[in-house]
């Protein structure tokens, strides 16, 4: 919600200044995200009165203009604007002014005729992205006075980053409610517009879809000019607002809908086909939007529609073939309360979002319509001119959202906020705040004013009391409780402890959003069919990811446009896989590695990450979990992976997750590199780990023994690791693969393996016998099982 401060200021001025004011909104719970200039900084332009207007002799396009700025003479001005005209009022810049930008503006000759100033556009002064001709002001407006002060530029414009549940803080008129509570001070809103009935055209209403719209208000008002100019200030309040004037009859609907929060539509009355209907679209219903788009109706989607066809979608955009234009007569202005439960998220399943529909999906005071249709006719009237038929008004009372009388209880405030407040305080908050107040012998009955919607419980009303008193002023209390020491279980998994080797061997923790898109989920896992949110936020979050993958993926390809060459990035989260009317969700640790193996450095050449960096990082973390002996490697395809340069992880026969490098096709396709390497770890396979225990330490040296053995190159190196550690015994400390040779002088099919095996008495020095027997036993169980030679 933006607004302008001095907007704001004509409903409630608090004697603070911009920043307080600010300050005091987000203390609030309305969080001001900017606070900007209504117009960027300029001095030197006044308002000049146009007085003639020739042709340049030496240029056609150009104009000679005499302009009175309340100089001792008038100003001659060489302007280009086809639409100056004698009579107007303008922004003049006079020699020595300064314009935005720091342009300067001095004496010159355009074409040979000097020019003592120029004549200004709103984009000249900063006021419009862009703009065709010069800028009119108001024809009352004093010839000489500073523009900045006559369009009051010195202005701020507030914007409010609101939470969903305060729908209604988006109009000046709900900000001003809070600041006046916020303030102790009573609230000005305009006088209510009272519109004389010159005429008695009506349109009749039907409600099919009463639950959806239970209160839907129209009027025809006829002979408008809709080619009418904005006036100036309004224009100016709807930019400061962040809209862009479109036309006078869009302007008032939308100013409407800023100060009171009320959207509005206007139809072009001769362009309807008989009665208006608010009813759920039919199927091969399509529609026209006002922004071009074409859309296909589903029949969950609320419509205005007249005896033909569909006119808008409800809440969210008219259609264009009913739209008002420059030579539209006759008008139908609309006003309804839509429950918010019929709009929420159809603005965006049709890839739109609209202030209406903003407005709408979060809650509309359901008793504000016919004040709105009473604004919005005035200004109308007043603007474009006219006469107005009586309101239509068709109500589905038992549809309607009713006033809900809460229990407040005078002792649950205090245990609540920890502050005691007295009764008239309590009572003074609430009741500038639109509540009615029934006393109780405990406390109060309070009704919420229809306009706050989001007051459901007493824990509500509570919280208003605190955030109007202000969460500055609740003193600091510690809780106490009975404090219970309770210590982990040592097999379970330990995140911390995982967390802490990442980060040790240089990784950095990544969160990512829950919510992915169809295509994001398309990468990782095609065969899935995730769940679909009914309510998503946007379509690039309308589904719950399968895999972490997606967001992995997606924070990888910004760190490396943004010339991250080496992006190492874990995260630990849920993952949700449907499985028919069952949604599992399972914790996940997953990673992501890219880049080169080592960070540039002088002591070794820098070198591309391959899968077999992947492994050592994935095996650090079974280490540090305890379930790295339990694990196993095993070769397998995955999607999403490489088909060749990808494993499966098992444990204990089941699947603990999968590694290995992005598959080249996905990789082209995200213009990632080829050797991104990823990895995915469920955390409930995780626990139950090897306990930890001490084993005394040996005071008898170690031995080492060699051997280098040639087997069939399908065997794994798992597999030969296991078979040497039954066969070894006690006496195995540590067994390391220290190269892996196929080649010459190796057979076709085979490979040689060089192993070192370290071997230790925990109670004796070992002997050549010793050590002997054990190469012997682990030599003749590698032939017996894997048909293994020594290679001489």
């Amino acid at each position: 919600m933006r607004f302008s401060e001095a907007w704001l200021r004509e409903w409630v001025d608090p004697a603070i200044g911009t920043q307080a004011l600010a300050d005091q909104l987000s203390m609030a719970g309305l969080e001001v995200d900017a606070v900007e200039p209504a117009a960027p900084a300029f001095d030197g332009v006044l308002v000049g009165h146009v007085m003639t207007v020739e042709p340049h002799p030496d240029a056609h396009k150009l104009r000679l203009c005499t302009v009175d700025v309340g100089a001792d003479a008038p100003l001659q001005i060489v302007c280009g604007a086809a639409n100056v005209a004698a009579g107007m009022r303008v922004p003049v810049a006079t020699v020595g002014a300064c314009l935005p930008g720091g342009f300067k503006i001095k004496k010159a000759k355009l074409r040979g005729v000097a020019s003592f100033g120029m004549i200004c556009s709103a984009a000249e002064l900063g006021l419009a992205e862009s703009s065709e001709g010069i800028l009119p002001l108001p024809a009352g407006a004093p010839v000489g006075d500073s523009v900045r002060d006559v369009l009051a530029l010195d202005d701020q414009c507030i914007e409010l980053d609101l939470t969903p549940d305060r729908g209604d803080c988006l109009s000046v008129a709900g900000v001003a409610r809070e600041v006046g509570v916020l303030n102790q001070l009573p609230v000005r809103a305009p006088a209510p517009a009272s519109v004389d009935t010159g005429i008695d055209a009506r349109v009749s209403v039907t409600l099919s879809a009463d639950e959806a719209c239970p209160r839907y208000l129209c009027r025809v008002v006829q002979g408008v000019d809709a080619a009418a100019e904005t006036p100036l200030w309004m224009r100016e309040r709807l930019r400061r607002s962040g809209l862009r004037p479109i036309s006078a009859v869009v302007d008032v609907t939308n100013y409407v809908l800023l100060e009171l929060g009320q959207p509005m539509h206007a139809f072009d009355l001769d362009r309807l086909q008989g009665d208006i209907q608010v009813r759920l679209a039919q199927a091969g219903e399509s529609l026209a939007l006002l922004n071009g788009d074409h859309v296909s109706l589903r029949d969950d989607t609320l419509v205005i529609a007249d005896a033909a066809r569909p006119v808008a979608l409800a809440g969210i955009m008219g259609g264009a073939e009913t739209a008002v234009d420059a030579d539209t007569t006759n008008l139908l202005l609309e006003s309804a309360f839509f429950a918010p439960s019929a709009i929420s998220g159809k603005a965006r399943s049709y890839g739109l979002h609209t202030d209406s529909s903003h407005r709408f999906e979060r809650g509309v005071d359901p008793a504000l319509q016919a004040q709105a249709m009473e604004r919005a006719t005035a200004l109308l009237l007043d603007i474009v001119g006219g006469s107005a038929g009586p309101v239509q008004e068709v109500t589905s009372a038992q549809w309607l959202p009713q006033p809900l009388a809460l229990n407040l209880r005078r002792q649950r405030i205090g245990r609540v906020l920890g502050v005691e407040l007295d009764d008239a305080r309590i009572e003074d908050i609430l009741s500038r705040l639109g509540m009615r107040l029934q006393p109780r012998a405990d406390g109060w009955q309070v009704t919420p004013p229809s306009s706050r919607f989001d007051v459901l419980l007493e824990e509500d009303l509570i919280a208003e009391i605190g955030r109007v008193h202000g969460y500055d002023r609740i003193p600091v209390t510690h809780a106490r409780s009975a404090a219970t020491t309770r210590a982990p279980l040592e097999m379970a998994f330990d995140p911390e402890r995982v967390r802490q080797v990442l980060v040790a061997r240089g990784w950095f923790e990544a969160i990512t959003y829950s919510f992915i898109s169809p295509e994001q989920q398309a990468w990782v896992d095609p065969a899935l069919t995730p769940l679909a949110l009914s309510n998503p936020l946007s379509a690039e979050l309308s589904v719950m990811r399968t895999s972490l993958w997606p967001g992995l993926l997606q924070a990888a390809r910004q760190n490396l446009a943004r010339q991250q060459g080496r992006v190492w990035l874990f995260e630990s989260g849920l993952r949700f896989r449907p499985d028919g009317t069952v949604l599992h969700q399972e914790m996940m640790w997953s990673g992501l590695m890219t880049g080169s193996a080592r960070p540039e450095q002088w002591g070794e050449p820098s070198r591309p990450l391959d899968f077999f960096d992947l492994k050592a990082e994935v095996a650090a973390v079974l280490a540090a979990s305890g379930c790295e002996r339990d694990c196993q490697w095993v070769a397998d395809q995955h999607p999403a992976l490489h088909p060749g340069q990808s494993a499966r992880l098992l444990r204990d026969g089941e699947t603990l997750g999968w590694a290995g490098t992005l598959h080249p096709s996905l990789a082209a396709e995200l213009d990632l590199p080829a050797n991104l390497q990823l990895f995915d770890l469920a955390v409930d396979r995780l626990g139950n780990a090897a306990k930890p225990g001490f084993s005394p330490l040996s005071k008898y040296p170690s031995i080492r023994r060699d051997i280098a053995i040639v087997v069939d190159a399908s065997l794994t190196y798992e597999q030969v690791r296991d078979g040497i550690r039954e066969s070894a015994g006690e006496l195995l400390r540590e067994l390391l693969l220290f190269d892996v040779y196929a080649g010459e002088h190796v057979a076709a099919g085979r490979k040689s393996l060089a192993l070192g095996l370290m071997l230790q008495a925990p109670s004796q020095t070992l002997t050549d016998q010793d050590v002997e027997a054990v190469i012997s036993r682990v030599l003749e169980h590698l032939a017996s099982a894997f048909g293994a030679e020594l290679r001489g």
